[in-house]
C-alpha cells in the first residue's frame, strides 16, 4: 500500500461521526497524525491571524479545529483501553508527542487568549447565553493553567514537562496491564478449587483454554485463575485454601513493582514533575493548581470534608474488624489472627452467616440482558426516555460490542451509547468507565442548522458468557453498571447546544460522579430491583426474602467500605500536597503514614497499591481522588429529594425525575455544579444522607 493510499482514504482522518473501528489498523494512526497535525497546525496560524473577538469569529473556529483533533486522538485513545496491542502502543508512543505539542501551542496561543480577555470585556458579552459565558471563562482559566502567560525558558520547559508527563502516564498504564497479563495460577487438582462457586470454575477453565490448554473443563481442569477482577476477586472470596490466596493476594498488591515493569520511579519522576509544573504556573502544590478547576474552593475545604467522614467511619471499621476476627476465631485455631488474604474470604463467610444468601447465589437472578431491561425500565420511569437497541448500525471494535438508541417522549432519537460488557484481559484495561464519542452541538451547515446528538462509550470488565449461559453478574457487577450509565445519562441527556459546556464537558471535576453515584442507589429500589432480578432458566423473580437479606447486608461493612475511600483520597491529596520527592519519605512511605489513621489493619511492607494506582497516575484523578466522595455527598442528597418525595408515589417519582433530569443531566457544563445543585435540591447539599445511606449518623452521634 503506498503512502498516499494510506493518507487519502485513512479512516482516522474522517473527523466526524462514528469511527468505523474495523478499519482502524494500528499502521494508519502514524500518517493519520502527521497529516491532521500538518492541517491543524497551518488553520491555527490562519485562525490567529484573522481572530475576532466574538463568539463566532473566535469560538466557533476554534472549536472546529479542536474536534477534529479530539475526534482523531479519541479514537486511538479508546482503542488503547479496549483493543490494546503492541502495535497499536508503538503507534501512540510515536504520535502522543506530537499531539501533546499541539495542544500545547494552542493552549499557549497568546493572540487567541487574548481574543477571549476581549470577548470577556467587550460590549457584546452580555449578549451570549450564561453557558456561552462559562465557557469563555473556562477557556481563559484553561489558558492560565496551560502556562500561557510563561515566556522563554519557563514555557519550553513547561512544554518539556507535559511531554514527559503524558509519556509517563501511559507508560504507567501500560505496565499495570502487563503485570496483570503476566500473572496467572494454574490449579491441576480439586484439592486446589475447593470452594470455587461453579461460574468461577467454569470461567477458570475458559482462562485455561484461552492460554492453550484445549482440553480443560470445569469438571477436570486445568483451571487458571489471573489478577483481572473477575476472576480475582472471586477467587479471594471463596478459596478455602489459605495458601493459594495468600499467594494471589501478594500477586495483587505487588504489581508492576519490580522488574521492567516497575512503577516506582515513575511514581517519584510523575510527582517530581507535577511539583514543577505548579511551581512554574505560581501554585504552592499540585494539589492547588488541580483545584483551580474544581467544585472545592481550597485543599482545606476537601480535608475537612475527608476528616468528618473519617471520623464518622472509623469507629465502625474497627468494629466490623473486631467482628470479623472474632467470627473467624470461631471456625479454627489458625484463624485468631487475620491475615490480609483472609479478610474477603470472612467477609463473604460472614455476610452468608448473618445474612443467609451468597453473593453466587444472586448471579442466577441477574443475567446481562435482563438487568439492561430493568436499568432502561428505570430511566423510562424517572425521565420519561426510551433506551432500544440499535445493534449493526454503528460499527465496533469487538463482537460482544452493544449499540443503543435513546428517544424522548415524542420517540424522536436525541442520542446512542455503545455497550462493552465484559472482561478481556489479554487486550482490555481493567475497571469500567464511561468516554465521550460525540459531544451533542447546533451546528450550521450552508444556512440549514441541525443538532449532533452525542453518543458515549460505557466499558464494563464483567464476568462473560461461559459455556453457553449469558452473562451471570454479581449484584456489585449490576451496581458498576448503573453507575456507568449514570456518566452515560449526563452525557446523553444534556440540552446544551454549544459542545464546550454539553454533558461531561466544562463539568467541575468533583461534581462529575454525581449522576454515577446517584444511579446506583436504585439497585436497592424494590420496583427496579424486582423488575430485572428474574432467574435466566426457570424467569422466577428474586424471592422476597433475597431483597431482604440484600437491604440488610448493604451496610455490612460500610464501615470499612468508606474509610478505603478515605484512605485513598488521603494518600493522592498528601502525595500532591505536602510530600516533595528528594525528601526523607518515598511515597510508598507517605501511604504507610496515612494508613495509620485511614486503615484499621496496616497494609503489608511489601503493599505496593500505589504502583497499580492507575486514577491517580494514568487517569484525571490527581489530586482528585477526593472526587469520588465530595460527589457522593451530593448523589446521596439528591437521591433523599426522591425519598423525601416518596419512593411509592410514581407521580412524585416522575416529577422529581424530571426536575433532576432538567437540571443535573441537562445543563451540563453550563452553570456552576452548585447552582446546578441547588436549582434541584432547592438548597446547598448536606452530608446526612450520605452517612444515613451507610448506615454511619449513629456511629458518628
Amino acid at each position: 500500500m503506498s503512502a498516499s493510499t494510506i493518507i487519502f482514504d485513512n479512516p482516522l482522518l474522517q473527523g466526524t461521526g462514528l469511527p468505523p473501528f474495523a478499519e482502524i489498523k494500528p499502521e494508519r494512526v502514524v500518517p493519520a497524525f502527521n497529516q491532521l497535525l500538518a492541517e491543524l497546525d497551518q488553520q491555527l496560524a490562519t485562525l490567529e491571524a484573522n481572530v475576532q473577538p466574538t463568539w463566532s469569529g473566535l469560538v466557533e473556529p476554534l472549536e472546529k479545529l479542536t474536534e477534529r483533533l479530539t475526534w482523531s486522538w479519541g479514537a486511538v485513545n479508546h482503542l488503547m483501553g479496549v483493543k490494546n496491542s503492541p502495535e497499536l502502543r508503538e503507534a501512540h508512543e510515536i504520535v502522543q508527542p506530537l499531539v501533546v505539542q499541539f495542544i500545547n501551542k494552542l493552549g499557549q496561543s497568546q493572540p487567541i487568549y487574548n481574543a477571549f480577555k476581549t470577548l470577556r470585556s467587550s460590549e457584546s458579552w452580555t449578549t451570549l447565553e450564561l453557558a456561552q459565558q462559562r465557557i469563555v471563562e473556562a477557556a481563559i482559566r484553561d489558558a492560565e493553567l496551560s502556562g500561557v502567560g510563561l515566556e522563554g525558558e519557563a514555557r519550553e520547559r513547561f512544554n518539556a514537562i507535559q511531554m514527559e508527563l503524558a509519556e509517563l502516564s501511559t507508560k504507567f498504564s501500560n505496565h499495570v496491564l502487563d503485570a496483570t497479563k503476566a500473572f496467572s495460577l494454574t490449579l491441576t487438582t480439586k484439592a486446589e478449587i475447593d470452594g470455587l462457586p461453579p461460574s468461577l470454575v467454569s470461567l477458570a477453565a475458559q482462562a485455561a483454554r484461552a492460554a492453550g490448554e484445549e482440553k480443560a473443563t470445569p469438571e477436570n481442569g486445568p483451571w487458571r485463575i489471573t489478577l483481572d477482577f473477575p476472576s480475582f476477586g472471586p477467587f479471594m472470596q471463596h478459596s478455602t485454601r489459605r495458601d493459594l490466596r495468600e499467594k494471589l493476594y501478594k500477586a495483587h498488591i505487588t504489581r508492576a513493582s519490580n522488574g521492567d515493569l516497575d512503577n516506582n520511579p515513575l511514581i517519584v519522576r510523575i510527582l517530581e514533575l507535577r511539583q514543577e509544573l505548579a511551581d512554574l504556573l505560581g501554585f504552592k502544590s499540585f494539589a492547588e493548581l488541580s483545584l483551580a478547576s474544581k467544585m472545592a474552593p481550597n485543599v482545606e475545604a476537601v480535608e475537612a470534608l475527608l476528616e468528618e467522614l473519617r471520623q464518622a467511619s472509623y469507629n465502625a471499621a474497627v468494629k466490623d474488624l473486631e467482628e470479623l476476627q472474632a467470627f473467624a476465631a470461631s471456625h479454627g485455631q489458625e484463624y485468631q489472627n487475620l491475615k490480609h488474604w483472609d479478610i474477603s474470604f470472612w467477609a463473604e463467610r460472614q455476610r452468608e452467616a448473618k445474612f443467609a444468601f451468597t453473593a453466587e447465589e444472586l448471579r442466577p437472578y441477574f443475567p446481562l440482558p435482563q438487568v439492561l431491561d430493568g436499568l432502561f425500565g428505570l430511566v423510562k420511569r424517572l425521565f420519561g426516555v426510551t433506551v432500544t437497541p440499535a445493534d449493526g448500525q454503528a460499527p465496533v471494535w469487538h463482537e460482544d460490542v452493544r449499540y443503543f438508541q435513546i428517544a424522548d417522549e415524542t420517540g424522536s432519537p436525541i442520542a446512542y451509547f455503545y455497550l462493552d460488557p465484559y472482561s478481556r484481559p489479554a487486550e482490555k484495561r481493567g475497571g469500567a468507565w464511561m468516554d465521550v464519542c460525540i459531544n451533542r452541538a447546533k451546528l450550521t451547515e450552508n444556512g440549514v442548522t441541525s443538532i449532533r446528538l452525542p453518543v458515549t462509550y460505557l466499558i464494563c470488565n464483567q464476568t462473560p458468557p461461559v459455556d453457553g449461559k449469558p452473562s451471570l453478574m454479581t449484584f456489585y457487577e449490576v451496581e458498576t453498571l448503573f453507575h456507568e450509565f449514570g456518566h452515560g445519562l449526563h452525557h446523553m441527556l444534556t440540552k446544551v447546544d454549544y459542545a464546550g459546556a454539553a454533558g461531561i464537558n466544562n463539568v467541575e471535576w468533583d461534581a462529575v460522579e454525581l449522576p454515577s453515584q446517584f444511579m446506583e442507589n436504585w439497585c436497592y429500589e424494590r420496583p427496579t430491583l424486582f423488575g430485572m432480578a428474574k432467574h435466566y432458566e426457570t424467569g422466577e423473580a428474586l424471592p422476597e426474602h433475597y431483597y431482604q437479606k440484600l437491604l440488610a447486608a448493604r451496610n455490612y461493612m460500610s464501615g470499612t467500605a468508606m474509610l478505603r475511600q478515605i484512605h485513598f483520597s488521603s494518600i493522592d491529596l498528601e502525595l500532591h500536597y505536602s510530600y516533595r520527592s528528594g525528601s526523607d519519605e518515598t511515597p510508598t512511605d507517605v501511604r504507610h503514614r496515612i494508613a495509620k489513621t485511614t486503615t484499621v489493619l496496616p497494609p503489608l511492607p511489601e503493599d505496593s497499591m500505589l504502583c497499580a494506582f492507575g486514577h491517580i497516575f494514568e487517569g484525571g484523578y490527581a489530586a482528585g481522588y477526593y472526587s469520588y466522595k465530595w460527589a457522593e455527598v451530593l448523589s446521596a442528597d439528591a437521591f433523599a429529594a426522591f425519598e423525601e418525595a416518596g419512593l411509592e408515589d410514581e407521580e412524585a417519582i416522575k416529577a422529581t425525575g424530571g426536575r433532576y433530569r432538567d437540571t443535573v443531566l441537562a445543563l451540563g457544563g453550563s452553570k456552576h455544579p452548585m447552582e446546578v445543585f441547588k436549582t434541584f435540591r432547592g438548597r446547598e447539599p448536606s452530608t446526612i444522607a450520605l452517612l444515613r445511606h451507610n448506615g454511619l449518623v449513629s456511629a458518628q452521634l
